[in-house]
């Protein structure tokens, strides 16, 4: 079995949302979204496993970017 990994903007665009979509769903503004794609900053543990929920996706398939 392959294990991969893909970014959040990856999973987030899988998912059906858009940014402003999944920020607002995460109650997080559109900037924060952007940091965490672009791996400027991290969610917290609790955010990342509710974007994961959202992204329907399990936690060891999300890579963050450097």
């Amino acid at each position: 079995m392959t294990n991969f990994k893909i970014s959040l903007a990856a999973a987030r665009v899988n998912a059906g949302l858009t940014q402003k979509e999944a920020a607002e769903k995460l109650d997080v503004s559109i900037g924060t979204m952007q940091n965490w794609e672009s791996g400027k900053t991290a969610p917290t543990v609790d955010k990342f496993i509710e974007l994961c929920r959202l992204y329907n996706c399990p936690t060891s398939a999300v890579s963050f970017a450097k």
